[in-house]
């Protein structure tokens, strides 16, 4: 760790436990652990969110939000179980140690995918007197997306994976099919789980070719709402809202919305730059 490092870390933390003091703001004073649990959730996704966009600059302001909240609530966990911030970070170093033998000890891996099978074995390992499933436990909260990927990932650690991305693509041509047989006008329990089984299916064919779904579902919905403010606000140069309109106007403008995102934004010297939107 570097001199400016530690003095930074050091200053985050005496900020922390000043809030927290005799003398500190009576907000931060009345938070328990439960109260914070919200923010982290919040900073976690704003975080994940800047990473996604590409921002450098949110995204180290956001990780620097989640780094104080993280140190926050280990100040809050030394409070109420005498864990606080030393024992929790500890404990973590133990654990990447004992759980990287290939880096710490003797062992040998092949590749990124051995080191994480190891890594899951591992884990397994240490959970004695049960017998728990390599899939391991979720949290309840964990965005559906993301809880499906994590599943796969585990399972496929240990060779229950397609070689290729054929075989998800393959299993989603499959689970298409499946869904439009299953649809009879009314949605029934069966289309109901095709529907589910499909979704698990797409998540498998990205984890596969390396896309993050919960990421690019969430650029999808970006993208889908800045179309259709699009249209709603050149409805709206007529005096008419999407309720007055048609779907074949309403596609016109979509297409029209996207073809200005694709277009070259505009520099100083009149020259067009590419633009990054390209979906």
């Amino acid at each position: 760790m570097t001199d400016a490092e530690r003095d930074a870390v050091a200053k985050l933390l005496a900020v922390c436990r000043r809030l927290r003091g005799p003398d500190g703001c009576p907000w931060d004073r009345q938070q328990t652990l439960e109260s914070m649990t919200p923010y982290l959730t919040e900073e976690a996704a704003e975080a994940v969110e800047a990473i996604g966009n590409n921002d450098r600059d949110h995204a180290a302001e956001e990780l620097g939000d989640l780094a104080f909240l993280v140190l926050f609530c280990l100040e809050l966990t030394g409070e109420r179980w005498g864990v606080g911030l030393a024992e929790s970070f500890e404990r973590a170093a133990e654990k990447l140690v004992r759980r990287h033998p290939h880096v710490y000890g003797g062992a040998k891996v092949a590749d990124g995918e051995a080191a994480y099978r190891q890594w899951q074995e591992i884990k397994q390992a240490e959970k004695q007197g049960a017998s728990p499933s390599l899939l391991g436990e979720q949290p309840k909260g964990l965005a559906a997306l993301t809880a499906a990927y994590r599943i796969q990932e585990k399972a496929a650690a240990v060779g229950f994976d397609w070689p290729t991305p054929e075989g998800p693509l393959a299993k989603v041509r499959e689970e298409t099919e499946e869904v439009a047989r299953a649809v009879t006008g009314d949605t029934t329990p069966e289309l109901a789980r095709e529907i589910g089984d499909l979704l698990f299916a797409v998540v498998n064919l990205s984890r596969k070719l390396g896309v993050d779904p919960e990421r690019e579902l969430r650029g999808t919905m970006h993208r889908f709402r800045e179309r259709f403010v699009h249209i709603e606000k050149r409805l709206a140069e007529t005096g008419r809202s999407p309720s007055q309109s048609d779907l074949q106007e309403m596609d016109a403008l979509w297409e029209e919305a996207k073809r200005l995102a694709r277009a070259p934004a505009p520099t100083a010297d009149g020259a067009g730059a590419p633009a990054r939107e390209n979906a």
